[in-house]
């Protein structure tokens, strides 16, 4: 076990990880050159595509140092706030982080908060100032950040370039001398952490664990202790580039386990695997459960494919344990699921991976968060869903979920962002100098405030500098509305929002404007209406499309044209009474567009 390293590598968005694990698996051998591709362990299309990690990829090497062979386990994480438990499980199944800061940019907010969870963790922590080739570096400046925040000595600070390869063989030695290796009992009763999982439509699930006392041999009766469900481990193994099977693991250990298990519920991230005959006192201590930030109803556009959905969702689940759904009915829109995600850049990779690996056609609704609503009867209801809020006169008061967002920026963009924040209901809680440029500014900020374009405007007002995140502060109470959308004076329940009553007016005209756009003209007039309650604030009509029937009376008396207007109008009044309006796809995705 003193030959084993387990480690991961932590860092704010594009600061160089998946360069750097490039580099480390070239420079241990553990790719051959034919087989290289940048980004190698990105083994998704949607990572490639967009240029950032989405899951974490664990991954062994072999390294040689002193005439002494090593075993390095490496996890590789992702850096944006939305992937965040996918970090902290990663964190869980390790000993030592590689805190990777760009020499260009200095700290920013991921970087810190990655940084706490690994210290919860007493990971042993090793910083790194990456893209030392660049022009624009600032070594020293950004060791001083880096030494403010850890309070190491400058010279623990290892300067690498992940793109050219330069001090990748100090990493490599600093791995093997700074981080301890695993503690654990080879002889004790099996104890494995599960922290990630797989499917695989040939072979069922195979779950990645992490051995912390014991081992395993191919062929042991083994279950999993919070399904209590018992399985033959009809293959064990390591995780090489693909996976290398091996007669037996032991403490210390990370590897896989494939043992035919087909339904995606009897696997759950953060359960212990032990022996049937000898089976560990007490389970390890599993992660947190994910709290979902954000709740949107996944549809699929045709009502047969709901099985499929289902099976779909599971699959993922496996593969991303902070998806969250439970079933839910529309009257617009039938059959669906209503799913917790950690923020919209996470709801927006869930709806492709469906699209991409499941060819699941979807329609979603309108994201929101989760409300405490206090009724006149002191009960207190947990509503997702605007369509799950009691009526108006049953409501005492409404709780809705507030955050704390540490946003780290350049000093001259400070005001562009304090009035974003103003607008959207924040208070400014601190503002801390960093150095004499950067500062870093403490909000409370409303969660539904945040859900749609936030990050965006974030980004766009301080061209790109400055870095976000937060964590879920707790409720407060607020003035919401419930924004109804009706169409001939029916409601859709779909388009429905909870809404600041501040914003509920402006809100409503601009959702009339554009469904106005969207919805295909009928027969017949179609009202548009944006309603509180019984309260109508806003209205569009949709013109009909009017045939000319007076068209072929050339001449002769007026009441020849009466007559047929008036047989029009009576069809026109019909065909609106029994007439129902279609919405496109299109228009629930523009409400999500809405600025």
């Amino acid at each position: 076990m003193d030959r084993i390293r387990n480690f991961c590598i932590i860092a704010h968005i594009d600061h160089g990880k998946s360069t750097l694990a490039d580099r480390l698996l070239q420079y241990t051998g553990s790719v051959s050159e034919r087989d290289f591709q940048n980004q190698l362990l990105d083994d998704m299309d949607l990572e490639r595509e967009k240029g950032i990690t989405i899951k974490s990829h664990a991954v062994q090497m072999v390294y040689q140092q002193d005439s002494k062979e090593y075993i390095l386990n490496l996890i590789d994480t992702p850096g944006h706030v939305d992937f965040s438990y996918e970090v902290s499980r990663s964190i869980a199944a390790c000993e030592g982080a590689l805190l990777i800061v760009d020499a260009t940019q200095g700290i920013q907010a991921q970087t810190i908060s990655n940084l706490y969870l690994a210290l919860e963790h007493d990971l042993d922590i090793i910083p790194v100032l990456n893209k030392m080739d660049m022009p624009s570096a600032m070594p020293e400046e950004v060791k001083d950040q880096i030494v403010d925040l850890l309070g190491c000595q400058r010279e623990d600070i290892l300067c690498v370039s992940a793109k050219t390869g330069e001090g990748v063989d100090e990493v490599m030695k600093a791995i093997v001398s700074r981080i301890q290796p695993p503690k654990g009992d080879a002889n004790a009763p099996l104890q494995a952490l599960i922290f990630d999982s797989v499917f695989n439509s040939f072979r069922g699930i195979i779950a990645y664990f992490r051995i912390f006392n014991g081992k395993i041999k191919t062929n042991d009766f083994v279950k999993f202790v919070s399904t209590g469900k018992q399985y033959h481990a009809d293959e064990i193994g390591v995780l090489g580039l693909t996976q290398n099977p091996r007669p037996y693991l032991e403490a210390g250990d990370v590897g896989y386990i494939i043992s035919g298990i087909k339904n995606a519920k009897e696997v759950k991230v953060g359960d212990t695997i032990t022996h049937v005959e000898n089976p560990c006192l007490a389970p390890i201590e599993g992660f947190s459960e994910v709290k979902p930030m954000v709740f949107a109803g996944i549809y699929p556009v045709d009502a047969d494919d709901y099985e499929e959905l289902r099976s779909s969702l599971e699959k993922l689940q496996l593969n991303d344990a902070s998806l969250s759904f439970e079933p839910e009915s529309s009257l617009a829109l039938g059959f669906g699921f209503r799913c917790g995600f950690l923020g919209l850049l996470h709801m927006e990779i869930i709806q492709e991976r469906l699209d991409r690996e499941f060819d699941m056609d979807v329609i979603t609704t309108v994201p929101n968060v989760s409300y405490h609503v206090f009724t006149t009867k002191k009960e207190m209801l947990d509503v997702h869903n605007p369509s799950g809020m009691p009526p108006l006169n049953n409501i005492d008061h409404i709780e809705e979920p507030y955050i704390l967002a540490q946003i780290i920026t350049k000093a001259e963009f400070i005001g562009s962002i304090m009035t974003l924040c103003l607008d959207k209901r924040g208070t400014l809680k601190s503002q801390v100098y960093l150095t004499s440029d950067r500062a870093e500014l403490t909000f409370d900020l409303p969660l539904g405030e945040i859900v749609f374009d936030f990050y965006d405007k974030l980004k766009s007002c301080s061209k790109g500098y400055a870095s976000f995140d937060y964590h879920l502060s707790g409720y407060k109470e607020a003035k919401l509305a419930k924004l109804d959308i009706l169409l001939n004076g029916d409601s859709v329940d779909a388009l429905s929002t909870l809404i600041h009553n501040d914003h509920a007016y402006s809100f409503g005209r601009r959702m009339c404007e554009k469904l106005k756009e969207l919805i295909p003209r009928q027969q017949f007039d179609i009202a548009i209406q944006a309603a509180i309650g019984s309260k109508i604030i806003a209205r569009e009509t949709v013109k009909a499309v009017r045939k000319d029937v007076t068209a072929k009376c050339y001449g002769g008396d007026i009441t020849r044209k009466r007559k047929l207007l008036e047989k029009q109008k009576k069809g026109k009044k019909r065909m609106r009474q029994i007439g129902n309006v279609e919405v496109p796809q299109s228009a629930f995705l523009a409400v999500l567009k809405i600025d």
